[in-house]
């Protein structure tokens, strides 16, 4: 039986496509992409002609179930996104849960997704994080930002170059100015950084310097020995072990 690929594309840099990932790209029958000129520049990169059909946020509530009768038909197909995983803030959820109810297998390839290198090199425990994605832009941000000021856990989340500034000010407001922060941007590409500091620090560079490119916030949890404190960490002693918050410390590649 025909099954769909979840593929995994760089987010960046076009040398992390796994082997197994441009094998399937070169197999399937079709690949159903977010934006078919993105997926066309990385398939005439690694060699592959393919058949596209365009599967974005804006038609697959009407077209999946035509994609799922065509697959149960006998036909493979592999569903990329622009950069990344999909299903990971970008369209791929409900293909898959239709797939699933249907009874067709699906195959989800690892690889490329930026939440993991950001969160690996923020120096935060790795053990436990959890994943915010994109922050509702307008209605129900500040309540959902609230119900995450005692998360004990790293938290993560993506935002663009033009609320980085804004969501960094929320953030010192919500969550304590003195609250670690690490800042990634344009991952694996030439202008690859990363901003370290408290988010007083962190939001000052970023007033000084024009945010660019794509970026992950790394925010590090809120320590047990804290949770009585009043909203922020200003006035909370460092754990044994744990760093204090110093400059702000760049990485570029």
């Amino acid at each position: 039986m025909a099954k769909l690929y979840i593929v995994p594309t760089p987010i960046g840099n076009l040398d992390d496509i796994t082997l197994r990932a441009v094998s399937v790209l070169r197999e399937v029958d079709f690949v159903l992409a977010e934006d078919t000129r993105t997926t066309s520049f990385l398939l005439k990169h690694l060699g592959i002609e393919q058949k596209l059909r365009s599967h974005h946020k804006f038609n697959e509530h009407a077209t999946v179930q035509m994609v799922a009768e065509t697959i149960a038909a006998g036909h493979d197909a592999a569903l990329v996104s622009d950069a990344g995983t999909p299903g990971i803030s970008d369209p791929g959820f409900l293909l898959v849960r239709t797939c699933v109810e249907a009874g067709i297998e699906v195959e989800t390839l690892p690889g490329a997704t930026a939440l993991i290198p950001a969160l690996v090199q923020s120096g935060f425990p790795c053990d436990r994080f959890c994943f915010e994605g994109f922050l509702p832009q307008k209605k129900g941000r500040l309540k959902h930002l609230q119900s995450l000021r005692d998360e004990e856990r790293t938290m993560i989340f993506y935002e663009s170059p033009y609320r980085v500034v804004k969501c960094l000010e929320q953030f010192a407001e919500i969550f304590g100015a003195d609250r670690e922060v690490a800042v990634s941007r344009e991952l694996t590409k030439k202008f690859e950084e990363t901003v370290r500091g408290t988010l007083a620090e962190v939001l000052a560079h970023f007033r000084a310097h024009e945010p660019k490119g794509e970026f992950v916030i790394v925010v590090r949890g809120r320590s047990r020995r804290r949770a009585a404190d009043e909203p922020g960490e200003a006035n909370g002693e460092p754990l044994a072990g744990e760093p204090n918050p110093g400059a702000v410390f760049q990485d570029n590649d």
